[in-house]
């Protein structure tokens, strides 16, 4: 029977409607119109090449050399029909001919070079970038709060590492060469054509005239299409992503038909936009082909004219056809650049925009030097709510001694799970300090705080691996003997021993192979093995059949003892081990003592506890 937390599951990764698909648009087109976005991402993109500022600027005068070398073939041409030729045809000597052929493989040779070395180079540098932006987005999502991932889905963050990355890489592989040397060789081409004959130079040039209304209007509408493209996509993967995270819960209610038809809409959509791209390049690709056909076709008119008059060179004609052809074919480069730009350009928006997004439980900049633990823990007028409306914990007042074990009982809501993720430090107060050994968590480092205090859940995450590694996750270092001991003390080693390969065994994904009482001893071996001075059980039983829970009772027993404890469990047998009870409503500390003490007094404990022993039939 599917749980309330599977059908929000299931609602939350079935409801990926235009709602918060038009607010995501909406936020980059304000963003875009202050010009915030286009900014950043310069930023960015210039932040991850300036460690390749110097290589650059030698990929550059390579690409420079190898188009200077491109132009210079139809010039050579020139040179040995006009020059080369003649003096064969009279008797003459072959020595121009010659001397023309040998430069035009000098010139062939420096291409070859030229672009052997920029490929290499600058296919090393891409992929050195792009393990850089990977490295940095990575580590970013995993700096970023609770409450950011809660709120940014799976579906956008796998996105945001997949098809946001592959467009920057294509046009690291393709764009920035492409349109370096079509802006070279189209100055190039119409220098050579005016130096040649400016009277045939100008006739080409007004050709330009018709290319630019052309580019204009392609630019104009590639630039809307593209973006729409990009988030489509976003879409789309967002949808299947959390579809495939929650299918689980999307079997259990049903919602394959529903989810079919919110998919099939975000597919066809996107297959729309892509249809209209291949629109805008099925009238911009044949439109610059068919000016510079046209323009061919007026040059053979006007030069065959000329060179029957004797105002050019049948040379120089044959020239001009070679140079227009490399005329027209970069404009099409540069059609195809701007398709990828505006890609990567989109892109490199959405990961500068997660970049810039400071998480809410920052790290100190100077961290105060923790030292030895010894777990006391403090909460000091501590006020705090995930909302603005409502406020779950209010001037808190709470101490802990080191090596205390309390257990936090009380009814949903009543503020336990926030306790315990404030001293996680999961978020911080509102108001008030909840401290560490007399140090306020704000003041430590990421790397002493994780070191201190563990916390264990309900639905503590498998990862796919092995039993031997899931244990080891907070510990890397950790030897088998150690793997084993933790195991052993938790009572997980009976199950683990019974599979054939024993702690070598694969879990599968999100430990597919363990039943949810084996997953939450892996859990409790994992944190044990970690040795933190605060451990903190938040429902940490829940999954545990009746045996395995009496299992972990004794374990419990012998592992929480000389360390702070925070147990909070609706399972009052769990809760008997604790020194110490806090009974708590609506945020506030409504009892205090030791659970004979409570059950002693007749008060809300003992009406809890009374009522678990009536469940227990």
């Amino acid at each position: 029977m599917a749980t309330a937390s599977q059908k929000r599951v299931a609602d939350t990764s079935t409801a990926q409607d235009w709602r918060g698909v038009a607010n995501e648009e909406a936020n980059e087109v304000s963003a875009q119109a202050a010009g915030l976005l286009k900014a950043r991402s310069r930023a960015l993109l210039w932040s991850l090449l300036r460690p390749y500022k110097t290589v650059v600027w030698v990929l550059l005068a390579a690409i420079i050399v190898e188009n200077i070398a491109r132009l210079a073939s139809p010039w050579l041409v020139r040179r040995g029909i006009d020059l080369g030729i003649p003096p064969l045809m009279h008797g003459g000597s072959a020595r121009n001919l010659i001397a023309t052929v040998v430069a035009m493989l000098v010139v062939l040779a420096v291409q070859v070079a030229t672009r052997i070395y920029f490929l290499r180079v600058s296919g090393r540098i891409g992929q050195d970038v792009l393990l850089e932006l990977r490295r940095r987005v990575f580590r970013h999502f995993q700096a970023l709060d609770v409450t950011f991932h809660d709120t940014y889905t799976s579906g956008r963050v796998v996105s945001r590492m997949t098809s946001d990355i592959d467009a920057i890489a294509e046009l690291m592989e393709e764009g920035f060469d492409g349109l370096v040397s079509a802006v070279l060789t189209l100055v190039g081409t119409g220098v050579m054509l005016l130096v040649m004959d400016w009277r045939l130079g100008l006739v080409c040039l007004t050709s330009l005239f018709f290319v630019a209304l052309l580019v204009k209007w392609f630019s104009s509408e590639s630039s809307r299409t593209f973006r729409k493209v990009r988030n489509a996509s976003a879409q789309v993967i967002t949808q299947f992503a959390e579809t495939m995270t929650g299918i689980k819960a999307v079997q259990a209610y049903r919602r394959e038909p529903r989810n079919q038809e919110i998919f099939t809409e975000l597919a066809d959509r996107y297959r729309g936009i892509n249809v209209r791209s291949m629109r805008l390049f099925a009238i911009f690709m044949p439109g610059i082909t068919l000016v510079g056909n046209l323009t061919v076709g007026l040059m053979l008119l006007i030069g065959g004219y000329f060179a029957l008059r004797g105002w050019t060179t049948i040379g120089v004609l044959t020239a001009f056809l070679l140079y227009l052809r490399q005329f027209f074919e970069p404009l099409k480069d540069i059609g195809q650049f701007y398709n990828t730009f505006q890609s990567a350009s989109s892109a490199l928006e959405k990961l500068s925009g997660v970049l810039e997004q400071e998480p809410a439980v920052a790290e100190p900049k100077q961290p105060v030097g923790l030292g030895t633990v010894d777990g006391t823990v403090d909460f000091n007028h501590v006020a705090f709510g995930y909302t603005s409306e409502r406020e779950v914990l209010s001037d808190l007042d709470l101490h802990i001694p080191a090596g205390q074990t309390v257990a936090l009982v009380g009814t949903t809501g009543a503020g336990k799970t926030t306790i315990a993720k404030l001293i996680s430090r999961f978020h911080d107060p509102e108001r008030g300090t909840v401290r560490l050994d007399g140090h306020d968590l704000r003041n430590l480092s990421d790397a002493d705080l994780r070191r201190a205090v563990t916390m264990v859940t309900q639905e503590n995450f498998i990862f796919a691996g092995t039993i031997a590694d899931n244990i080891s996750f907070g510990r890397p270092d950790a030897t088998r003997a150690d793997v084993e001991a933790a195991a052993h003390a938790v009572g997980a080693d009976g199950f683990i021993s019974a599979f054939p390969d024993g702690y070598d065994t694969d879990v599968s994904q999100r430990g597919g192979r363990l039943s949810a009482g084996q997953r939450q001893l892996v859990a409790f071996a994992r944190a044990f093995l970690a040795d933190p001075a605060v451990l903190i059980l938040d429902e940490a039983t829940s999954s545990l059949d009746i045996p395995s829970e009496r299992l972990v009772q004794r374990a419990l027993r012998t592992i929480l003892a000389d360390r702070t404890a925070i147990i909070i469990a609706h399972r009052l047998s769990t809760v008997e081990i604790a020194d110490r009870v806090l009974v708590l409503e609506h945020g506030q500390i409504q009892e205090d003592g030791s659970p004979a003490e409570l059950e002693a007094r007749g008060g809300r404990y003992a009406q809890l506890h009374q009522a678990w022993l009536e469940s227990l039939g």
